[in-house]
């Protein structure tokens, strides 16, 4: 054989053995990238889409549920809050067979529905291989009852976390915070500020052995996991608050009241420290409680504020310069306006009074006749300022605006009515934050329940964060009217010396309105009220009280005087707020 061919021979041979070589390398290299690839697809491109495909294929999706945010007190104390709980879950293709055993245990150990339970452990759907059983379980009984059934041999029954809402404090500020239902909020800052404090849920995907539900090793699986919600820190003093609420429940009570409402206002910040509304519920168990009471009373209900609304009137006079606190009238014992007669709430002959003795006395007729100095545009002009007929947007659901006439097509008569707190509807914030201008040299401020800025279900910013502040009267005419204010406590000349805090100069106003009952579209029974602030001289705190339809004799300095009294000087003595040491005013009351 030639020496070329033999040549040839050996290449080809020591050639082969590379030629293998590479085309294994390039098939390693294809697996390699095949399994790199749908490493990449599963674990970081697409989750979701296998997620989906899994499902079809018979995967067991099981929800991992997001913890919702507390909600705070201005302290961090919480108002609402999540404790540990459990969600029990069944397969039904484990526990199909053995249902009505399984169900029985678990609603006797649980308290919950047998023939629920069993349609779960059944399967309500086609192929399923996961059903709730029971939500909110504490932890403990939920573990208890499922190691239970295991100890008994029954299979298809898990847990996973499903944390329990609490309200750690019962019926403290329950008519602002709210309640749960199962999954969704049902009322107050829960509800309105859902989207903040829900989080969003993850959920758990694994496949499993379709004939035994057991999940099978070494398969594909995902975890999305939950995102918890954030916390909401309102302006709430909670310990205020309960003390607002044990003195104002015991106030209706004593005079049979049919309900009541109450706010203490920050006077140079607007904060709400507390809003208490009686009755009110436990929000770990609204469904005892009545529908009617499961709301904020202080912020739905409007009402007429009768004679509160007098120093508002005065404040705007005394603003345009249209009287002074020691301008003199004749006040007779009734006035006839138009075809109606206007009273005052006692009996008297012809009377001389100043400006300061019509607000001391509360005189109907007085203030008729100082208010004669406004137009009705004029004087719905300046309540408008101090915000009546508009919402406080304090971030309470269903609040009321109230109702105030357009002044371009008020009548005299109603005018008169107006001016001394009737022939118009408030809420009670709304009328806090009124007299709290006053107490504010003339400049309302907002008033906040939360603290920063949180955006309701509505898609309203609310918050401290974002409260204005506004001048409505000057500083003179707010100062000359909390100087007569401080009469209306006068014990000799005032009609509510009840409403005094020992050592302390107080301004207030007491109020009596006829209250308009729906049902005959008719004046029946009345609100009494009061509203004022201290010191006096150096405001810290606005108050407002009151009660509505009480069954015994007395206005708003008897009734409502003394509970003013009691959460005033809680409040001043809470806070460290010392006596001023200022002269009380002495502004003629007569003349």
């Amino acid at each position: 054989m030639p020496s070329t061919d033999r040549s040839r021979r050996r290449g080809a041979t020591r050639g082969a053995p590379l030629v293998r070589l590479r085309v294994g390398f390039v098939v390693i290299a294809m697996v390699l990238s095949f399994f790199g690839a749908r490493l990449v697809q599963l674990q970081g491109m697409d989750p979701r889409s296998y997620a989906s495909m899994a499902a079809a294929e018979g995967a067991v999706e099981v929800p991992l549920l997001a913890e919702r945010g507390d909600i705070l007190d201005r302290n961090g104390i919480p108002l609402a809050d999540s404790i540990q709980g459990k969600m029990v879950w069944a397969d039904p293709t484990l526990t199909e067979d053995e249902a009505p055993e399984i169900a029985r245990l678990l609603s006797d150990r649980l308290g919950i529905d047998y023939f629920r339970t069993l349609e779960a452990l059944r399967g309500r759907k086609d192929g399923s291989q996961f059903e709730y059983v029971a939500r909110r379980v504490p932890s403990t009984l939920a573990t208890d009852t499922v190691a239970e059934l295991e100890g008994l041999g029954y299979e298809g029954v898990g847990l996973e976390d499903d944390p329990i809402r609490d309200y750690p404090a019962g019926d403290v500020a329950a008519n602002i915070v709210g309640y749960m239902g199962t999954d969704e909020p049902l009322g107050g800052l829960e509800r309105t500020f859902d989207a903040q404090l829900a989080g969003t849920d993850g959920v758990a995907t694994w496949q499993s052995n379709s004939r035994k539900g057991v999940r099978i090793p070494l398969r594909e699986s995902t975890i999305e996991a939950p995102v918890d919600g954030e916390p909401l820190r309102t302006t709430i003093d909670r310990d205020l608050q309960w003390f607002t609420q044990k003195v104002l429940a015991q106030a209706v009570d004593r005079y049979r009241g049919e309900s009541g409402a109450a706010v203490v206002l920050d006077t140079r910040t607007g904060d709400v420290l507390a809003l208490a509304d009686v009755p009110t519920f436990d929000a770990n168990e609204p469904t005892e409680a009545r529908e009617e009471d499961l709301g904020a009373r202080s912020m739905n209900l409007a009402y007429e504020p009768g004679s509160v609304e007098k120093v508002l009137t005065v404040a705007a006079l005394i603003d345009a310069g249209k009287s002074f606190p020691r301008q003199r009238f004749k006040v007779p014992s009734s006035l006839m306006r138009q075809d109606r007669p206007i009273g005052d709430w006692f009996d008297h002959g012809t009377i001389r009074l100043t400006l300061a003795g019509i607000l001391a006395k509360s005189s109907n007729i007085g203030t008729v006749l100082a208010a004669d100095a406004f137009t009705p545009v004029q004087l719905v002009d300046y309540l408008q300022r101090f915000g009546l007929g508009r919402r406080t947007d304090i971030g309470v659901r269903g609040e009321s605006p109230g109702i105030l006439g357009a002044g371009e097509v008020m009548t005299s008569q109603a005018k008169d009515r107006v001016a001394f707190g009737q022939s118009l509807s408030v809420n009670v914030v709304q009328m806090a934050a009124a007299v709290n201008t006053i107490a504010n040299d003339g400049v309302r401020v907002d008033p906040s329940l939360i603290s920063g800025s949180a955006t309701t279900d509505e898609g309203v910013v609310v918050g401290t964060d974002v409260a204005t502040r506004t001048r409505v009267v000057s500083r003179r005419a707010a100062q000359g009217t909390a100087r007569m204010m401080e009469r209306v406590l006068d014990p000799e000349d005032g009609v509510a010396p009840a409403a005094a805090v020992p050592g302390y100069l107080v301004a207030g106003k007491t109020g009596t309105a006829q209250r308009v009952d729906p049902e005959c579209a008719c004046y029946r029974g009345t609100s009494v009220s009061f509203g004022g602030f201290a010191p006096a001289d150096d405001a810290r705190f606005t108050v407002y009280v009151v009660v509505h339809a009480p069954q015994v004799d007395g206005g708003g300095g008897s009734i409502a005087g003394p509970v003013f009294s009691r959460i005033m000087g809680y409040v001043l003595g809470r806070y460290g707020v010392p006596p001023t040491g200022g002269t009380p005013s002495r502004l003629p009351v007569e003349w």
